[in-house]
């Protein structure tokens, strides 16, 4: 049976407004903006030739719209994370039963009392940054290497200070050259890569969404437009100016690498 890359989002909570906050002030976020401005984020993603499996909002969970932290999402095996926030805990239970329909693979759960949130991942090639800050743990980082060393990643824990998350402050343009907030996160980390500074005055533009050879950049960070675009990269920009509200960036609200049959519905009815 045919198969094809899929990336399975959630319909923004209408709550998102009481999101947790950690390293910025909380500032009013519009809820038929946010829908919008998910529903091109989709939009884009469906233009980049993926499957897109949409969620169900869940109105008690503010944050269950930024998937990408419930799971980390390997060719070979998908792990189930174990989020770093009580309020956040239920995510992972009502993202495992859609992921193992959808992803074609062995699936795995993060075990008490191991931290990890999908956010801190970052995979260039077969290797594996793992950030170690506000909401992923030594105990998590333990855990999750024992898990992916049987199958051949080289894991790299990266401390995180000033940021909520690592892909907050890194991700990757290409296997080779990676987009980086030398404040947040120590460039030696990442020996051997070619490494794109973020501008001086745009701390959050650390963040792109990287499918294949696509990549997007939240807008409002034209400088940092400008540097990658200048390395010789292509890059769109999507707006999601009122998740940025919520410490969010573009590839917090999707989760890509599934491998899901043809035949599969887009949306998954809540269970229950």
């Amino acid at each position: 049976m045919a198969t094809h890359l899929h990336a399975v989002v959630r319909t923004p909570s209408p709550n998102l407004a009481s999101c947790e906050l950690t390293w910025i002030a909380r500032a009013p976020i519009d809820p038929g903006r946010a829908a919008h401005q998910h529903a091109s984020y989709v939009d884009r993603l469906r233009a980049w030739n993926l499957k897109v499996t949409t969620l169900p909002a869940e109105a008690t969970l503010p944050d269950s719209v930024f998937v990408e932290d419930t799971a980390v999402i390997l060719p070979e095996i998908t792990i189930v994370a174990r989020l770093g926030t009580a309020s956040r805990a239920p995510e992972a239970d009502l993202m495992a039963g859609p992921l193992a329909v959808l992803c074609a693979r062995p699936i795995v759960r993060m075990q008490p009392p191991a931290r990890l949130e999908g956010g801190d991942v970052l995979r260039v090639g077969r290797r594996l940054f793992v950030g170690q800050g506000p909401r992923t743990d030594e105990r998590g980082l333990a855990a999750f290497a024992s898990i992916v060393n049987q199958y051949g990643y080289d894991v790299t824990p990266v401390p995180v200070t000033g940021c909520l998350h690592l892909k907050t402050a890194c991700t990757a343009l290409s296997d080779d050259t990676l987009l980086i907030n030398p404040d947040w996160v120590d460039a030696a980390s990442f020996e051997g890569f070619d490494l794109v500074p973020v501008a001086p005055d745009e701390p959050f533009a650390g963040n792109v969404l990287r499918v294949g050879e696509r990549l997007a950049i939240p807008d409002g960070f034209p400088e940092t437009t400008g540097r990658i675009l200048g390395k010789g990269f292509n890059v769109e920009t999507i707006d999601i100016s009122e998740f940025r509200k919520a410490e969010a960036g573009l590839t917090c609200l999707s989760l890509i690498g599934c491998a899901a049959p043809r035949s599969l519905p887009r949306r998954i009815p809540r269970r229950g």
